[in-house]
C-alpha cells in the first residue's frame, strides 16, 4: 500500500501514564511541527519544532514533560500537527 496523504495516528497507549508514541506519515519533504496544549489552548510541550523532514512514518514520544521539564498533570492533552499546508490534532489522556 502506497500513502499520498499526510496523516496523523492516535497516540499509543492512550490512555497513557509515562510516556506515549505518536505517529505520522509524511508524503513529501515537509516543515513539521507537533506540539502539545491543555485542554484551554495553552500550549504545554513543543515535540517537532518547525524542521524539514524527509517523506515517510514519523515516531515521537512524549515523555508528559512540558517545555520547562516538569511533569504535567493528569488529564486530556491535544497534540496538533502541522505539515506544510497539512493540519491535524488528536486528543489523548495522561493518567497518573
Amino acid at each position: 500500500d502506497i500513502i499520498s496523504d499526510f496523516s496523523i495516528s492516535q497516540n499509543y497507549p492512550n490512555p497513557f501514564n509515562s510516556s506515549t508514541q505518536i505517529q505520522y506519515y509524511l508524503p513529501q519533504l515537509a516543515n513539521v511541527k507537533l506540539r502539545v496544549f491543555d485542554v484551554l489552548g495553552r500550549e504545554v510541550a513543543t515535540l517537532v519544532n518547525g524542521e524539514m523532514q524527509p517523506l515517510g512514518q514519523h515516531v515521537v514520544n512524549w515523555n508528559g514533560l512540558n517545555n520547562a521539564g516538569i511533569g504535567v498533570a493528569t488529564g486530556t492533552y491535544v497534540y496538533r500537527i502541522e505539515a506544510g499546508e497539512f493540519r491535524d490534532e488528536k486528543k489523548m489522556v495522561l493518567v497518573k
